[in-house]
């Protein structure tokens, strides 16, 4: 904002305004008065107005990539948050599941038909899974508080990303980059245009009075000041800038490279937690239909408690990592489009 201004002021500095009075004998004086206007060097005044064009965007890029930096955030706070949730309703499953399957062995005790260790055994392993609940309810309070304070909702809507993933038009990092690039080409070039101070343009009046009553006589004049300034007193201003030039060239580079390797490994990530999903699921599918099958032979009465307690809980660990795989492509997902710069 102050380079803007001062492009758009009339002259590269404030006037200055100079008043004299001398006094003589035999009521002799003499009064001048005179204003000093510093001129634009050619070229100067475009330069400035470009470097202030240019810091304005700097700050827009700087404003977009915050936010852009905040939405990544964003997202692994919401997958985490989701796959916590996908994990708290499959242990609620198998806690459900575990304490029914804990009144009908109590029942089959009291008819006579387990031991009574079985009763135990049944007993033990639903306190188990309610405790692991209860884990897992501590662990999705304290996501869920860090997902409240970092965007004030309590309730998280839907992190899905859209299955058509398009670039960004400008990425705002890569952006950010290019506009601290170009500020310091148009700070190199206000430099450049500013070697040497700027002109001035005089007026004064002067009133002149001899004494012994003769007239009095004014004047007008006018004058120019160019000063002779030589380049060396500018060079170390200029060399700073110069550097400043260069370390954002390289910046912005080694930025786009960086960039690009994220973007590829972000690709990856995206195929291999797709595949893995696929496994988790085939695996899940296979275990629960082997655990519903040993359910029904334990009821029947040809499996023995302690196969089918082995068969809930591979089962309930398979169901488990399906949801942590749902999640984990989610993510994977969304930091692809985080990569691609795209903000939700």
């Amino acid at each position: 904002m102050a380079r803007q201004f001062a492009a758009s002021a009339w002259t590269p500095k404030a006037p200055s305004v100079e008043a004299a009075r001398r006094n003589g004998r035999f009521d002799a004086s003499e009064t001048e008065v005179g204003i000093s206007v510093p001129l634009w060097v050619p070229g100067q005044r475009s330069a400035l107005q470009s470097a202030a064009s240019v810091e304005l965007a700097v700050a827009r890029a700087a404003q977009r990539a915050a936010r852009w930096r905040v939405s990544g955030e964003v997202r692994e706070a919401a997958w985490a948050l989701t796959a916590l949730d996908a994990e708290l309703a499959a242990a609620r499953e198998q806690l459900r599941h575990l304490q029914s399957l804990s009144v009908d062995v109590d029942r089959r005790v009291r008819a006579g038909d387990l031991a009574r260790a079985d009763a135990l055994f049944a007993r033990a392993e639903a306190l188990n899974a309610e405790a692991a609940m209860n884990d897992l309810q501590q662990r999705t309070a304290h996501a869920a508080a860090q997902w409240e304070v970092l965007t004030g909702l309590t309730v998280v809507g839907d992190p899905n990303e859209p299955t058509t993933l398009t670039s960004a038009p400008d990425h705002p990092e890569l952006a950010l980059a290019e506009r601290e690039a170009e500020r310091a080409q148009a700070s190199l070039e206000s430099h450049r245009r500013s070697r040497r101070d700027s002109p001035e343009v005089a007026v004064s009046w002067k009133q002149e009075r001899p004494g012994d009553q003769q007239a009095r006589q004014d004047s007008v004049g006018i004058a120019l000041r160019v000063p002779f300034g030589t380049d060396a007193e500018r060079s170390p201003q200029e060399a700073v800038a110069l550097a400043a030039v260069e370390t954002a060239r390289i910046h912005s580079e080694r930025l786009v490279q960086r960039h690009a390797i994220e973007l590829r490994t972000a690709r990856q990530a995206v195929v291999s937690a797709e595949q893995q999903l696929a496994s988790a699921q085939a695996r899940s599918e296979l275990l629960q239909e082997r655990a519903q099958l040993l359910d029904k032979s334990f009821r029947a009465g040809e499996t023995a408690l302690p196969d089918l307690l082995r068969a809930l809980d591979v089962n309930s660990q398979a169901v488990g990592a399906l949801a942590r795989q749902r999640a984990a492509l989610g993510f994977a997902r969304a930091r692809l489009q985080q990569s691609l710069g795209v903000t939700p």
